[in-house]
């Protein structure tokens, strides 16, 4: 059952993470819908800790890469170099040919490495001297940054924004929770504790699902709708097609996390945020201003009523 994979995976991963259980489902939505993750927030909120939890709830290959304003191209996708035994180049694989890679503090790289995960991350290839390599499956992407220190970073190059299916902000913990995170840390090592809980056949399996769950046609509208709203007004630019078919895909997956295989305009209206705001920067300015449209105009598009879960 595709609950119970996913209750397993969630349970495991709140072993390590205290109160973060709308994040942790984000994510989950981001992984069966075949997507990735751009998690931003200031540093000791726990952004890395949750990634390597997730990594460990399954049996993934597991990469991560350190941004740094000198890293290469190379040093992502990998390159080839010449074996004198062999007489001939040999291609090295970087650590993008793993199933989860953990890009952490993604804008501390330039522009130039930052765009070697484009292809990566939009066809799930790597082409290095002319030869075309396929990555594995699933392919899933957890980037992380620090929105407040701009010392040394270079903003994401909006092609490199409108890849990520969702960004997702952490936040802090209530009082309760952060004593409960003392309690729990005081003298265990969660993290390491943990083990793979989720075989990665079941994860193929639970992205196939997802691309079944139903949306109703009324739905699809709805979606355009509110995508073609940002379009509106005097800024000419808005979410692109890409993002309306992101907003989907995600509403596809967050219905999957619910238990159903049908969308309701919950679900939309639950994705609809992470989905479009990052994608709305070239437009309209400010990361909060990009929000608060989209929440104006969750209240403003008009909402179709039906019975979601009738098929056509």
């Amino acid at each position: 059952m595709p609950m119970d994979t996913l209750q397993r995976i969630k349970d495991n991963v709140e072993k390590v993470i205290i109160g973060k259980s709308t994040v942790t489902d984000l994510l989950l939505t981001a992984l069966v819908a075949g997507g990735h993750v751009l998690l931003e927030d200031v540093p000791g909120t726990g952004k890395t800790q949750l990634a390597k939890a997730l990594a460990k709830s399954m049996d993934f290959t597991f990469g991560r890469i350190q941004f740094t304003p000198d890293l290469l191209p190379s040093d992502v996708t990998g390159l080839s170099v010449y074996h004198k035994e062999q007489e001939e180049f040999v291609f090295r694989e970087g650590p993008v040919f793993a199933n989860l890679l953990l890009a952490d503090e993604i804008n501390r790289a330039t522009p130039r490495t930052q765009s070697s995960l484009l292809e990566c991350m939009g066809e799930g290839q790597v082409t290095v001297d002319g030869v075309t390599r396929v990555l594995g499956t699933p392919f899933f992407v957890i980037a992380t940054q620090n929105p407040v220190e701009t010392l040394g970073c270079f903003p994401l190059p909006e092609a490199q924004l409108d890849r990520f299916l969702l960004k997702i902000g952490m936040g802090c913990l209530a009082r309760e929770q952060e004593r409960q995170m003392l309690d729990r840390y005081i003298h265990a090592k969660p993290l390491e504790e943990i083990g793979a809980v989720a075989r990665i056949e079941e994860i193929r399996a639970l992205q196939e699902e997802c691309r079944a769950v139903y949306v109703h046609p009324d739905l699809r509208d709805y979606m355009v709708n509110l995508v073609q709203a940002t379009r509106q007004g005097e800024q000419a630019a808005g979410v692109s097609p890409r993002g309306t078919l992101a907003l989907l895909r995600a509403s596809q997956g967050w219905a999957m996390i619910e238990g159903r295989n049908f969308v309701v305009p919950e679900d939309v209206k639950q994705v609809a945020v992470p989905v479009l705001a990052h994608r709305l920067l070239s437009a309209y300015g400010s990361e909060k201003s990009n929000t608060e449209l989209i929440r104006g105009l969750l209240q403003s598009v008009a909402l179709p009523t039906e019975d979601w879960s009738r098929h056509d």
